[in-house]
């Protein structure tokens, strides 16, 4: 992930081991169980923290004088005492969310706490360019501030790119699909929309989505795999942390070589998994478009339960998808030993198909150790996983450290 300077000049410096360091450590936990949860009682904090109560409700007091969170009334219970007050997380603190495709822009808006507040797709004749997406982001937000009321306080962006993008500087070193090489987005971005922004890759957004508010969540070791317009990506994490490798390219799992007689890549291999396990033959074979690609699931299962069964073609196409994606898929194993592996897309639609076919196959051909006690499964977020992925890529400077926020005027 990668912050454009002006996302990192806003924050204060950290002065050492001192009082004031440990006030801010102890409201970015805070703040971070109440944007995990949702709705988590003062009580749950002092659990969850180790912290004292009186603590916490000076971190609580500080977090509403910020305008972070809320305080409510907790709902009736049965339980003997007086009930704990509710913190929930303000979602008038919204981040911009983007995500440039091969066919299309979407934006959204999320609020603190992670739920998607509006969601738009810009459907593209062709791969935008990195100024068509400036534009069209920019146009989509004035339209989309309206909707939120003016005491929204908007505090960033982040892009979740089809792509390899630079940690150190959100710079998209390559995106094939798209066109792009070097193309500094996130402070193009900046620049427009006079907003902090950060980038980074769809995929390791969409890993962090997961493990934080979906089918990841409390994995140790998790693995995610998402298949889209723009090919195959993917991201580890590890104890809910994104691990990003050296300079942030970790998860480049649709170049694992998966057919010796594949096609040629263009990253320069030949048979890598994204060459031959693809959504565009699937929309094919079933008469969809890219502009009707979220229709794909429904309409592959209800081809599947025809009485006369699936059409030949469709049949031997999954049945070579899956073969391919089984073998990235021991290579996964057997490489990370990981105790989740989620996918996510076309992929999820291609577990969804035969489940116990894909994790079979990947049992019994893993090595002895690696693949016991690996767990396969979908993506729960769906078509909101990179929304919400590449908001938490906005969200991260306010979740490190919430006093470095200012607060609301009056």
């Amino acid at each position: 992930m990668a912050q454009t300077p002006a996302a990192d000049s806003s924050r204060p410096a950290r002065r050492g081991n001192n009082l004031d360091d440990v006030r801010r450590n102890n409201l970015a936990v805070v703040l971070g169980i109440s944007h995990a949860r949702g709705r988590v009682s003062r009580a749950e904090l002092t659990r969850a923290t180790g912290l004292n109560r009186s603590t916490i409700g000076a971190l609580v007091a500080e977090l509403v004088e910020l305008g972070l969170v809320d305080e409510a009334e907790p709902s009736a219970t049965k339980l003997a005492g007086r009930p704990s007050p509710v913190i929930v997380p303000r979602e008038d603190v919204v981040a911009i969310a983007v995500n440039p495709e091969i066919d299309a822009v979407t934006i959204a808006l999320v609020g603190l706490g992670g739920r998607v507040l509006s969601r738009i797709r810009h459907d593209t004749a062709t791969a935008p360019s990195p100024d068509e997406v400036v534009a069209i982001v920019a146009a989509a937000v004035a339209g989309m501030r309206g909707e939120l009321g003016a005491s929204a306080r908007f505090v960033g962006v982040g892009v979740a790119v089809p792509g390899l993008v630079r940690a150190s500087d959100g710079v998209v070193i390559l995106a094939p699909h798209l066109g792009w090489r070097d193309v500094p987005i996130a402070e193009m971005l900046a620049a427009e929309l006079q907003l902090p922004v950060t980038a980074a890759n769809d995929a390791s957004a969409g890993v962090v989505a997961e493990s934080q508010y979906g089918a990841g969540r409390g994995a140790r070791g998790l693995v995610y795999l998402n298949g889209g317009a723009s090919g195959i990506g993917g991201g580890i994490a590890l104890d809910g942390q994104l691990f990003e490798g050296a300079a942030g390219y970790a998860g480049e799992f649709g170049h694992t070589f998966v057919n010796s007689a594949g096609s040629p890549c263009h990253c320069g291999a030949s048979g890598c998994l994204e060459t031959e396990v693809r959504r565009a033959p699937l929309l094919a074979l079933l008469g969809l478009d890219n502009t009707r690609s979220e229709e794909l699931e429904e309409a592959l299962l209800a081809h599947l339960a025809r009485p006369e069964g699936p059409d030949a073609a469709v049949a031997a196409l999954l049945e070579r998808q899956g073969g391919f994606l089984a073998i990235a898929l021991r290579n996964i194993v057997n490489a990370l030993n990981p105790e989740l592996v989620l996918l996510g897309g076309f992929l999820g639609t291609l577990y969804a198909v035969a489940p116990e076919r894909l994790s079979g196959a990947v049992s019994r051909s893993a090595l002895p150790g690696a693949g016991d006690g690996v767990r396969f499964g979908r993506a729960e977020l769906g078509n909101e996983l990179l929304a919400v992925g590449a908001a938490l890529l906005a969200f991260k400077p306010v979740l490190e450290d919430p006093a470095g926020v200012a607060a609301p005027a009056g």
